[in-house]
C-alpha cells in the first residue's frame, strides 16, 4: 500500500440489545495481555475445562487490558479469538460486551472469535419455563457518574465519530496514544476516593426501572458482591462480577454461574 494511503479502518459489529440464554456463565475485567501471563493461561484453561459446561459464556467488557482496533497485530487476540472460536464448535455460544479498555472490538474479532455483539447495556432472559428470569447486563462504567472527568473521556471514547477517526490513524499511533491514556488514568486514580469510582445506586435504580427487571449482573468496578436492593419497594439485587489477576501476589478471579435458577460465584480453581 503506498505510503500516502489511508489504514484500513476495521468495522465495527452491530449489537445485539436483547440476549436469550439457557445456562450462562458470566465473566469480566479479565484484562488480558502479554504482561500478565498466569491471567492469560488461566483464561485458556477456564475456556477449554469450565466454560464447556455451560449453553452460552457471556464477558461483560474488559477482556482486554486494550484493544487498539481489529488489525492489531498482537498474537493474543488471535490466540483469545482461535480458543472462543474451539469453545463455540463445542456446543458453548459466545457472547461479548464493549468494556471501558476494549471497546474497539469490532466485527472481526467477533466473526474470529464466533462471538455475538452485545450492547450495553443488555436485556436478558436467563432460563425457561418456571426457572426464566429477566436481567439487565452491563459492563458499568456508565453508571459511575460520581467520576465527572471519567464519564467526560467516555462520552468522547464512545462517539462512533471519535471512533472512526481514531481507527483511521496508523496502529502505532493508535497504540501510543492508548499507552498515554493509560498511564494518566492511572495517575488519575491514585488521586479519587474509591467511592467516586464506583457506581452511584441511584443509577443503577434507574436502569433497573426503564428496563423493568429486578437484577443486574455488571463488572468495572473490581469490587465483587451481591448488592441487595429496595426498588421502590421491590427487592432486587446487584451483582457485581469478579476482576482477574492472577499475577497479583494474592491472585483473584471467579465467574458466576446461572443453571436452573440457581445463581453462584465460583472462584478459579488453583
Amino acid at each position: 500500500m503506498p505510503a500516502s494511503s489511508a489504514p484500513p479502518v476495521p468495522a465495527l459489529a452491530a449489537q445485539a440489545d436483547r440476549a436469550a440464554l439457557s445456562a450462562p456463565v458470566f465473566i469480566s475485567d479479565l484484562h488480558l495481555s502479554a504482561a500478565q501471563p498466569a491471567t492469560r493461561a488461566a483464561f485458556f484453561r477456564f475456556v477449554q475445562e469450565v466454560a464447556p459446561r455451560f449453553r452460552e459464556l457471556v464477558i461483560l467488557g474488559d477482556l482486554f487490558e486494550y484493544w487498539a482496533g481489529d488489525d492489531d497485530d498482537d498474537p493474543l487476540g488471535h490466540e483469545v479469538a482461535a480458543e472462543l472460536r474451539a469453545l463455540t464448535t463445542r456446543g458453548t455460544a459466545v457472547f461479548l460486551m464493549h468494556g471501558n479498555r476494549d471497546l474497539l472490538l469490532g466485527r472481526d474479532f467477533c466473526d474470529a472469535a464466533g462471538a455475538t455483539l452485545l450492547a450495553d447495556p443488555t436485556v436478558a432472559t436467563l432460563g425457561a419455563g418456571a426457572h426464566a428470569q429477566t436481567v439487565l447486563l452491563a459492563h458499568g462504567d456508565a453508571w459511575c457518574t460520581r467520576d465527572i472527568e471519567y464519564m467526560r473521556f467516555r462520552a468522547q471514547a464512545r462517539h462512533p465519530g471519535f471512533q472512526a477517526q481514531f481507527l483511521a490513524q496508523p496502529l502505532a499511533a493508535r497504540k501510543a496514544f492508548i499507552g498515554q491514556a493509560r498511564a494518566a488514568s492511572e495517575a488519575g486514580k491514585a488521586a479519587k476516593a474509591m467511592d467516586i469510582m464506583d457506581v452511584t445506586p441511584t443509577e443503577v435504580e434507574a436502569a433497573l426501572r426503564t428496563a423493568g427487571v429486578t437484577r443486574v449482573i455488571h463488572g468495572h468496578t473490581h469490587r465483587p458482591d451481591l448488592h441487595h436492593l429496595d426498588l421502590d419497594g421491590v427487592p432486587a439485587q446487584r451483582w457485581v462480577l469478579p476482576d482477574w489477576d492472577l499475577d497479583a501476589p494474592t491472585p483473584r478471579g471467579g465467574y458466576l454461574a446461572v443453571r436452573d435458577g440457581h445463581w453462584q460465584v465460583q472462584p478459579l480453581a488453583a
